[in-house]
């Protein structure tokens, strides 16, 4: 008779799983709550300790840690002198084993879990099991994931014998301990406040693959951090797959409208950076008011909504070629409306950052990690640093400018009115040549650049952008100073009367 040991955590299809292997006259091995499971629904059950011939102890730490468990595991079946050693020692092979970790991962997401309640959730037994049972996978079959349960009674039912489906549930076996060690590697780190520690362990999960990658013929897929409600907790509503393309400039802009939080924002979005991006008193306010930055770049962009896309947003989005629209709900109406343009993919839901999580930058041979960036800091902390002041209209502009140009590719501009971008220098190889690029868009597009109010992501060099800006007519300009040229470029605003804050803070997007 063929034995299966059966330990679960996760008891999804597990009545279903083991029924059928009794159907098929196995001999079912368990322990704990999943034998009581077993025996509440009618099966027959023999205790782990019966075959070990030792009781659990240390409340459940050591039960299936015995010779009887891993050398029945462990025997190859093709050399005589293991089948004789086993043989020899009372034990009987075990031919499958199903086993799923002590949930873990899900313990220390929960809020107010202690340290102690988390390493009580680290399984011991249960890595050991499956990994002797995956080294095994000649002669024993090994199930982690419940989604496999079928596909192996199938295969028995029909008494057909696959190697390689052997080879690949152990091959996922490793890949799910591996995963499982990383994230208990990764809480220890986090206990003990290091951030970075000596060995960054991530374990991603692939959702999906992907038609291609950047351009044709670059394979590609999407590979997600497990728990984490990143693009992958976004409900897709409509349209088609997303693309590589697509759910980069999702990312970018959702990056873009973060900042605002619960504002009624909205954040066109080209190539990963904003051509347009704007606050209202409605979704479609501020969307209008984000296209009227740069209508012709927004043909084929990404854009993210703060609020819920109502009828007559979902119109205005509808007249334009969008390729994706994401916001936190959209009214039926706004569903229908969208549903109707087929290439156009529609997300539901906030894809929030974990507070705590990391920026990973891919370079050959390596990973650059960073701490995300901070945001717009602290308003009370800016410094007025020319003779005039700004005064509360350029002052909330500036707040605006601010929040908008963390989110454009350096070197950055962008000039700001009215609670929206009139023009963005994005990209740009020299702060001079962004800001021209900025007054340029908005002037091409017709806006009045007189009075506008200028966001630098970074310091001014010289004061040649200055003087740009000046000639535009911008009166006010945030940006975070600590050029060594500071004071020449001080001067250059005082010259032209400009109101000028330094905020002190970086936002550099590479």
């Amino acid at each position: 008779m063929p034995r299966a040991l059966l330990s679960v955590s996760d008891k999804i299809g597990l009545l279903e799983f083991a029924k059928g292997l009794s159907d098929l006259g196995w001999e079912l091995i368990s322990t704990g709550g999943t034998s009581k499971a077993l025996r509440a629904a009618g099966l027959t059950v023999r205790d782990v300790a019966d075959v070990t011939g030792f009781p659990e102890m240390l409340d459940g730490r050591v039960k299936t840690l015995h010779p009887a468990v891993h050398g029945g595991l462990l025997a190859r079946r093709d050399l005589a002198e293991h089948m004789r050693a086993i043989e020899g020692a009372g034990i009987t092979p075990i031919d499958l084993v199903a086993v799923n970790l002590y949930p873990f991962a899900e313990t220390i997401r929960r809020q107010g879990v202690t340290p102690e309640e988390s390493i009580e959730q680290i399984d011991i037994g249960g890595p050991s099991m499956l990994r002797s049972a995956a080294k095994n996978f000649g002669a024993v079959t090994v199930v982690v994931d419940p989604a496999d349960y079928e596909r192996v009674l199938a295969g028995l039912r029909d008494k057909h014998d696959d190697p390689e489906l052997r080879r690949d549930l152990a091959e996922k076996v490793f890949a799910h301990t591996a995963a499982y060690d990383a994230a208990i590697a990764t809480w220890f780190a986090g206990n003990r406040g290091e951030l970075f520690p000596d060995r960054l362990l991530t374990a991603l999960e692939r959702k999906q693959t992907l038609r291609y990658g950047e351009n044709p013929g670059q394979l590609a897929a999407f590979y997600v951090e497990p728990g984490a409600e990143g693009l992958s907790a976004l409900a897709q509503k409509g349209g088609k797959e997303l693309s590589f393309n697509n759910l980069l400039d999702l990312e970018g802009a959702l990056f873009a409208t973060d900042a605002f939080g619960d504002a009624v924002c909205c954040a066109i979005v080209k190539h990963t950076t904003p051509c347009g991006l704007a606050t209202g008193t409605s979704a479609l306010d501020a969307y209008t008011k984000a296209l009227a930055c740069d209508p012709v770049s927004a043909f084929g962009s990404a854009i993210s909504f703060t609020v819920e896309v109502d009828d007559e947003a979902a119109n205005a989005v509808a007249s334009l070629f969008v390729e994706c629209v994401v916001a936190p709900s959209f009214t039926p109406g706004a569903l229908e409306t969208l549903g109707r343009k087929k290439n156009l993919r529609v997300l539901e839901g906030r894809a929030r950052w974990d507070r705590h999580a990391l920026d990973y930058k891919r370079v050959r041979g390596g990973m650059l990690v960073q701490q995300r960036a901070e945001g717009v800091g602290d308003e009370n902390q800016w410094n007025v640093v020319t003779s005039r002041s700004p005064d509360e209209e350029e002052r909330r502009n500036m707040l605006f400018a601010w929040r908008a140009v963390g989110s454009v590719k350096s070197n950055a501009i962008v000039l700001a009115r009215d609670g929206a971008t009139i023009g963005i220098g994005a990209g740009q190889m020299s702060r001079v040549d962004a800001a021209f690029m900025a007054v340029h868009k908005a002037k091409t597009v017709g806006h009045e650049t007189a009075g506008a109010v200028l966001g630098s992501d970074a310091f001014f060099p010289f004061r040649d952008g200055i003087d740009q800006a000046a000639e535009a007519g911008v009166k006010a300009i945030i940006q975070p100073g600590g050029s060594v040229r500071d004071e020449e470029v001080i001067a250059a605003a005082n010259e032209h009367g400009i109101a000028m804050v330094f905020t002190g803070q970086r936002q550099f997007r590479h």
